[in-house]
């Protein structure tokens, strides 16, 4: 199952050539991932996601041109889980072709203890959704 997420470009997220900057498209990408980490489980009592970007790979694969009120699409699902992380793979989907492919590797983490932990059951089976191999 693929998670997906509208992202709206804004006037400021394209260059003098009219496409949107490298950087800017990167937060579309985490307002996606965000989103879908939020639904997960949480094992705070602050109901914010137990989950930190470790890693970002990234490739750009056409121009994404910004256009007056075009809403794009990011599809996200996971590619791996481990004991402490899992490996998300996100798309930025313009004219119906990915503009924009990342993995991520997001670590589940102890906000109080300032460590990474182990992914609980709960959120296994919660990831264990997203999951295509």
């Amino acid at each position: 199952m693929r998670h997906e997420h509208p992202v709206q470009l804004r006037w400021s997220d394209p260059d003098s050539y009219g496409h949107v900057n490298h950087a800017r498209a990167l937060s579309l990408l985490e307002d996606a991932r965000l989103a879908l980490a939020a639904q997960a489980p949480s094992s705070g009592a602050r109901r914010l996601p137990d989950i930190i970007l470790a890693r970002l790979e990234v490739d750009y694969l056409r121009q994404l041109y910004y256009r007056v009120g075009e809403v794009l699409s990011v599809h996200s699902w996971v590619a791996k889980i481990g004991t402490k992380s899992i490996t998300m793979r996100q798309e930025l989907i313009q004219d119906g072709v990915p503009a924009i492919r990342v993995d991520g590797i997001c670590v589940m983490f102890d906000i109080a203890s300032d460590t990474s932990r182990a992914l609980t059951d709960g959120e296994r089976d919660f990831w264990s959704r997203y999951l295509e191999e």
